[in-house]
C-alpha cells in the first residue's frame, strides 16, 4: 500500500504514488486537467492525437499538444499503427517537451480500432512492440509508456503478453484497463489480470478501471500492487477525487463538497472553458453543457436538470441553472 510519502519514477519522471488521471477524448481536454491537478491528481495525459495527423502536419495537433505548466507533470498521447509515422510523431512532439509521451493501444472506439490503431493492437503483440520501440529511440530521454486494456475478447486475455512485449521493446510503464475491448466500458474492470501484468515485468505498471472514490483507489492498490492508479470516468463532474484519493492514502478523513460548493466550482470550469476557447461563448458552452451535467449527478431532481444542462447557450443561464438546482436540494433538506 502506498504512503503520503512514496513516489514512483517512470523513467526520469517522478510522480506521487496518489492517482492520475487518464486520458480521455473529447473530456480531458487542457481546463479539465488543469482543475484535476489542482485537486491533486499526480500526473496528466493529453486528449488523444493521430500519429499520421502530426505528420500531415493536422492543425489540431498545436493545440492537442501544448502543455501549460499547471498540467505538469504531464504526458503527449499519440495513436497509430505504423512504426515509421510513430517515430516520427515522436519527434514533432518533443517540441512540445511533454514529461511523458504515452501510445494508445487500448482505445476500444471503431473508427480507431477499424484503422488498426488503438485495441485493434492487441491482437498484434509482434507489431505492438515493433511501434514501441520506434518510439523508444525516437524519443530519446524521455520515456515512452504504453496504455493497454485485459485482451480483445474474454478469450484473449493477453495483457501480460502484451506487457512483456512493450517492457523489451523499452517501454518505462505500461497502463492497463482491466476490460476487454469487446467489454468497452461496461461490466467491471478485472483487477485479477492487472496483477497478472504487475508479477510478470519489472516497469512500473498503472492500473486502470472502476475507480470512483478513495475506497475503490485503495483497492485497486491492495488487490494489484500497482504502482500507480489512473482515474477515467470517476473523475466526470468530480475534480474532488483526486483530494478524495489522497485524503485516503495519508489515512485522514474526507469530506466531500456540499452542493453549493460543487456548482461555484462547476460554473469555475465553465468561466475557464469560455477563457481557454478560441471560439466565440456560445461554443464554449456547448463543449461545457456535458461537464455541468456531470457536476448534477447523484443528487435529487438531477435526471431533469442534467437535461437542462443540455440546452445551455449562456453563462448567465448556467448561473441561474446551478441557483436553480442547489435551491432545490435545500429545499428537500428541509422538508425531510
Amino acid at each position: 500500500m502506498p504512503n503520503q510519502m512514496d513516489n514512483i519514477k517512470i523513467g526520469n519522471v517522478t510522480l506521487e504514488k496518489s492517482a492520475a488521471l487518464a486520458p480521455m477524448a473529447g473530456v480531458a481536454d487542457r481546463v479539465y486537467r488543469l482543475m484535476c491537478r489542482e485537486y491533486g491528481a499526480a500526473y496528466t495525459v493529453s486528449e488523444m492525437v493521430s500519429a499520421k495527423g502530426i505528420c500531415y502536419s493536422d492543425k489540431k495537433t498545436a493545440e492537442l499538444c501544448t502543455i501549460t505548466e499547471g498540467e505538469r507533470p504531464m504526458g503527449i498521447q499519440l495513436f497509430g499503427y505504423e512504426a515509421d509515422f510513430m517515430a516520427e510523431a515522436v519527434k514533432i512532439v518533443l517540441e512540445y517537451n511533454p514529461d511523458i509521451i504515452d501510445i494508445n493501444m487500448g482505445c476500444p472506439v471503431p473508427k480507431v480500432v477499424n484503422t488498426g490503431a488503438g485495441s485493434a493492437l492487441m491482437k498484434n503483440p509482434k507489431l505492438a512492440a515493433e511501434i514501441t520501440e520506434a518510439a523508444v529511440k525516437a524519443a530519446g530521454d524521455v520515456p515512452v509508456t504504453v496504455k493497454i486494456r485485459s485482451g480483445w475478447s474474454a478469450d484473449t486475455i493477453n495483457a501480460v503478453e502484451m506487457a512483456k512485449a512493450v517492457e523489451f521493446a523499452g517501454a518505462a510503464a505500461v497502463a492497463v484497463h482491466g476490460r476487454t475491448r469487446d467489454m468497452f466500458y461496461s461490466g467491471t474492470a478485472d483487477y485479477s489480470v492487472i496483477k497478472a501484468v504487475k508479477d510478470a515485468v519489472k516497469i512500473p505498471v498503472i492500473g486502470n478501471g472502476d475507480i470512483t472514490d478513495g475506497e475503490s483507489c485503495l483497492r485497486m492498490y491492495r488487490e494489484t500492487g500497482c504502482d500507480l492508479v489512473m482515474v477515467g470516468r470517476g473523475s466526470y463532474g468530480n475534480p474532488f477525487i483526486f483530494e478524495e484519493i489522497k485524503a485516503a492514502i495519508e489515512g485522514k478523513d474526507y469530506t466531500r463538497p456540499t452542493v453549493e460548493e460543487k456548482m461555484q466550482v462547476m460554473l469555475r470550469h465553465i468561466r475557464l472553458m469560455i477563457e481557454n476557447s478560441q471560439k466565440p461563448e456560445e461554443f464554449a458552452i456547448h463543449e461545457a453543457r456535458k461537464h455541468a451535467a456531470w457536476y448534477m449527478n447523484g443528487y435529487y431532481g438531477s435526471a431533469k436538470f442534467r437535461g437542462r444542462c443540455y440546452t445551455l447557450s449562456s453563462y448567465s443561464e448556467a448561473e441561474n441553472l446551478a441557483a436553480e438546482f442547489v435551491q432545490l436540494q435545500l429545499d428537500r433538506l428541509h422538508k425531510n
